[in-house]
């Protein structure tokens, strides 16, 4: 493979590469050479960006929890518009329809990533806790709102909408889960708490 190839932006293209092979093949089938393989370049470039292999993968986590961040400034903005089931269906198959799912394989696959993890932040699964955080973000603008009862158990609410909607996409292999699927089970989530007649 040349080691002259210049990339314009090469934390990104390896970024790229290392999704496409976690979707493809799974958490045990990212390697350096994998990923540099995948890229089109020479195995070199990935060690002149990061430190080591497990640098670079939580810089990949860490870029992808970025975002969510994104994601949740958006479902937050989208408070009192639309149904808040439909808004939640919809930004949890944003979620978890993308590498996410392949994301929380490889934290929870790789001890030295996941404890380097802790290190650079919150306690929980990353992404699973941004994701987490994200949704409850979002019910608590919904229940200022009057579109949630005020007795809302915020708490609880969010992480089992994310345990659900995980446990809906997480066969790797398998077909996603449909739009109506994931909207029945969020309806249902919400049913005790929502106030907006569609839900």
């Amino acid at each position: 493979m040349p080691t002259g190839v210049a990339l314009r932006d090469a934390r990104e293209q390896l970024f790229a590469a290392a999704e496409r092979i976690l979707l493809r093949d799974g958490p045990s089938a990212l390697t350096s050479r994998a990923v540099t393989t995948e890229a089109g370049c020479a195995k070199g470039v990935l060690h002149r960006h990061f430190a080591d292999f497990d640098a670079f993968l939580a810089e990949l986590v860490l870029d992808r929890v970025a975002r969510v961040d994104d994601q949740a400034t958006a479902l937050c903005a989208s408070a009192g518009t639309g149904t808040v089931a439909g808004n939640l269906a919809g930004a949890l198959t944003d979620l978890f329809g993308s590498v996410a799912v392949a994301i929380v394989a490889l934290i929870t696959s790789r001890d030295d990533l996941r404890a380097r993890l802790r290190r650079a932040g919150p306690t929980g699964v990353p992404i699973l806790a941004e994701a987490t955080a994200m949704i409850a973000a979002y019910l608590t603008a919904e229940r200022e709102r009057g579109r949630l009862a005020p007795g809302t158990d915020i708490d609880t609410l969010a992480p089992t909408l994310i345990g659900a909607a995980h446990l809906l996409f997480a066969d790797r292999k398998g077909t996603a889960p449909d739009p109506g699927t994931v909207h029945r089970v969020v309806s249902m989530a919400v049913a005790g708490a929502a106030r907006d007649p569609a839900r």
